[in-house]
């Protein structure tokens, strides 16, 4: 008889997210300012801007950190939001988010 195992596919979900992150709890901006992440060619980094990344808490899980390819608006600090196509990937049991946007919940 043949072991059976579940095979996880690559690259990002938004069905991996929803498991990770509560529905049900609400996610607080813990940045002031978006983080930029430059682009590197030839292991040189560049001039370039690739994406930007701000960090955000919800109780029960650790500060952690979300990946934007446009820059977004941040709302003030600690203000309650919400996630436009928010999506996780794991890699070596290491978790990371990218979104579309972020919108202050009012």
């Amino acid at each position: 008889m043949k072991a059976q195992y579940n095979k996880r596919k690559g690259g990002y979900s938004a069905e991996l997210a929803n498991n990770i992150l509560d529905s049900s709890k609400s996610v607080h901006s813990l940045s002031e300012a978006l983080e930029p992440q430059m682009k590197f060619e030839d292991g040189k980094r560049t001039d370039e801007i690739m994406s930007y990344k701000a960090w955000f808490s919800q109780n029960g899980l650790p500060p952690f950190e979300v990946k934007f390819s446009e820059q977004v608006k941040l709302p003030p600090y600690l203000s309650i939001i919400t996630f436009d196509n928010i999506q996780a990937c794991e890699v070596s049991y290491n978790i990371y988010f990218k979104a579309d946007n972020i919108k202050e919940v009012k």
